[in-house]
């Protein structure tokens, strides 16, 4: 059986995907697996697409909508300075928009410059890990935000 990480959008179409915040027009809301920024999320397609391409025109419209929309949730909740929207696809071969918050507290080098730069060991380190204790509260202003 396989895991709900393994296809992020199956799951979150077949409502096995634990991380889903909210289902909008253009997407489902999930809050992210790591929260190195706290109050990452991401925005997954209705379908399983490879690119923003792929989705007709009125599917890419809700999409890139719905995307600002998570972006004023999470500005909302986080009291960001500002967000920052990716979508990339290079590493996972699925269409999705990532939303991070960008705090004045980063250093301000870093804070000119994409959250990619940071070190790669912050996508893996269990510290900076989705945690209910220290992250719940958050996800739950996104989300109410977003419903």
């Amino acid at each position: 059986m396989s895991q709900w990480y393994e296809n992020r959008i199956d799951s979150a179409i077949n409502g096995t995907n634990p991380m889903v915040m909210a289902e909008l027009e253009g997407g489902y809301a999930v809050f992210g697996d790591v929260q190195f920024l706290p109050g990452y999320s991401v925005l997954l397609p209705k379908r399983n697409v490879s690119s923003l391409n792929d989705l007709n025109i009125n599917e890419r419209t809700c999409f890139l909508r719905d995307m600002s929309i998570l972006g004023d949730a999470v500005l909302y909740a986080c009291k960001a300075k500002r967000i920052n929207y990716d979508i990339l696809g290079n590493t996972d071969g699925f269409l999705h928009a990532h939303v991070f918050p960008r705090y004045s507290t980063e250093n301000p080098q870093r804070l000119k410059k994409p959250v990619w730069l940071y070190s790669p060991d912050y996508w893996t380190n269990p510290k900076y890990s989705y945690n209910p204790q220290k992250h719940d509260q958050i996800r739950k202003t996104i989300t109410d935000y977003l419903i």
